[in-house]
């Protein structure tokens, strides 16, 4: 038997929270809201975990909400969540640069603790006032897992995995001025770091952060 649902509008996996411990996840943008609603719906009646929906907007996700009740929206992470997960004993720290890196910051706690790994934000502690970092190690260190996002040329996650012996998960993101390249330097400079076994995902992916850290908690049965 197949572990996917044909919907007309999409394949809907079944079998992914057998495989990987949760249910599909929806990507919103470029999907109508009846065809997320659908989705969710399938989702919500054939699995028993967590089902969410990212980069979703203000007026989609209250379309959404009524169609398919008892879910959350986070605006600040543009993200709808049905079923949060309970607590873990993991914590993550997320970390930014800059204020600007809030919107990626926001999404990536966001995903955490509805997958139910414990967040803690430390914002604004880019190397340019190194002082800032140096002040929240301790906050760094206590933490089972750290995600780093940073914008310009990505030099926190470097400071930061030479500052800590937990994982540390770099995102970089799209701010910055020309020669950043759209989050280009950043993610080219977090890939040549000099701190080793940084993990890095794509540009502006707060999401795929979260995925690792979460992925991070997980072991052989």
């Amino acid at each position: 038997m197949s572990d996917a649902l044909d919907l007309g509008y999409a394949r809907v996996d079944l079998g992914r929270e057998a495989r990987q411990g949760l249910p599909e996840i929806v990507y919103g943008p470029g999907k109508q809201v009846s065809e997320i609603s659908g989705i969710v719906t399938t989702l919500l009646g054939r699995n028993t975990g967590p089902v969410l929906v990212t980069r979703v907007d203000p007026d989609a996700a209250a379309a959404v909400l009524g169609g398919v009740p008892g879910g959350r929206y986070d605006r600040d992470a543009r993200l709808l969540v049905w079923r949060a997960a309970r607590p873990i004993g993991h914590t993550v720290a997320v970390v930014t640069a800059g204020t600007a890196d809030g919107p990626v910051a926001a999404e990536a706690a966001a995903v955490a603790a509805a997958l139910g790994l414990r967040t803690t934000l430390i914002r604004d502690v880019g190397v340019a006032g190194l002082h800032r970092v140096l002040a929240a190690v301790e906050d760094l260190r206590a933490a089972d897992s750290v995600i780093v996002i940073a914008g310009m040329e990505g030099a926190l996650a470097s400071v930061v995995g030479g500052l800590v012996e937990t994982p540390v998960i770099a995102v970089p993101t799209s701010t910055g001025y020309g020669a950043a390249l759209e989050g280009v330097t950043a993610l080219l400079a977090m890939l040549t770091s000099c701190a080793a076994g940084i993990t890095v995902v794509n540009i502006d992916s707060g999401f795929a952060a979260a995925l690792a850290a979460f992925r991070l908690t997980r072991g052989p049965k």
